[in-house]
């Protein structure tokens, strides 16, 4: 699978430097973007959600402050929200070509490399 391999992170995050760790150990070339830096547009988050096969509320993390009352919004709400605030978006995501995992638990991560 030649498929080209981008990371979505953020370099404070445990789980995304563990994520990080497999996608070096790995051998293959990645691209990683800390979504803080280089924010996500709502159209971004569609394709992401797209590849990764899950509803918009699957993306948002729920237990964020910023996510209390979000339950009655729409999803184009719950996407112009986490295109505003990235601490909404779950991570790490991995992508590769055009399939996509959340690397929680890590092993998706491994799965998607085809480890």
């Amino acid at each position: 699978m030649g498929d080209k391999i981008t990371i979505y992170q953020k370099p404070t995050c445990s789980k995304c430097r563990e994520a990080l760790t497999i996608l070096k150990e790995s051998g293959n070339e990645f691209d990683s973007i800390n979504y803080y830096d280089t924010r996500l547009t709502v159209d971004t988050l569609r394709e992401i959600i797209r590849k990764l096969d899950i509803p918009v509320r699957g993306l948002l993390r729920v237990d964020e402050p910023l996510a209390k009352g979000s339950e009655s919004a729409s999803d184009e709400e719950l996407l112009q929200l986490m295109a505003a605030s990235p601490d909404l978006i779950q991570r790490p995501i991995v992508i590769r070509g055009d399939n996509a995992v959340l690397g929680r638990p890590p092993e998706k991560i491994k799965k998607l490399l085809g480890d």
